[in-house]
C-alpha cells in the first residue's frame, strides 16, 4: 500500500513531462503536413495555416486525455 502511494507522484511526474513533447510533435505535424500540400497543390499559405490549426486542436485534445488519465494514474 505505502509502495503504491510513493509511486504514484513518480508515474504522474513522467507522464506530464512527456506531454510537452506530445504538443509540439502535434503541432509540428501539422505544419510540416500543410507545408507539403500547401508546395503539392500550390496553395500557400491555406494548408499549412489549416493544418497548423488541427496540430493546435490536437495538442489541446492531448491535454484534455491527460487531464482525464492523472486522475486514473
Amino acid at each position: 500500500m505505502q509502495d503504491d502511494k510513493q509511486q504514484r507522484p513518480i508515474r504522474q511526474m513522467a507522464y506530464f513531462s512527456s506531454l510537452g513533447v506530445s504538443i509540439a510533435v502535434a503541432i509540428f505535424l501539422g505544419l510540416a503536413l500543410g507545408l507539403y500540400l500547401d508546395g503539392k497543390f500550390d496553395t500557400r499559405p491555406v494548408f499549412t495555416l489549416v493544418f497548423i490549426v488541427v496540430g493546435i486542436l490536437a495538442g489541446f485534445r492531448n491535454i484534455g486525455h491527460a487531464i482525464r488519465k492523472s486522475r486514473d494514474i
